[in-house]
């Protein structure tokens, strides 16, 4: 009767083990996943902002570059004689 018993509580504890074994099996996929999916996640984010800081870069720079070389004035033709309205 004991060994019956402890024949029973022994196959017991072994499928509880074997449940918690596949539960932690799962627990283990599931955080694989997320953290796959975060790694991608900050990847794109990372490569949105390395693009983003180069078109600002390069729209800094197109500023600068108008800034350091001034309109020139338009010339006035030198065969225009000034107007005069008060005749």
């Amino acid at each position: 009767m004991l060994n019956a018993m402890r024949s029973k509580a022994e196959q017991r504890f072994a499928k509880a083990k074997q449940q918690e074994n596949q539960a932690r099996k799962e627990r283990e996929k599931a955080e694989t996943a997320v953290k796959e999916k975060s790694a991608r996640l900050r990847a794109l984010r990372l490569a949105k902002e390395a693009a983003d800081k180069e078109a600002t870069d390069i729209a800094a720079a197109a500023a600068a570059e108008g800034k350091k070389s001034p309109r020139k004035k338009k010339a006035k033709p030198a065969d225009a004689a000034p107007q005069d309205t008060a005749d």
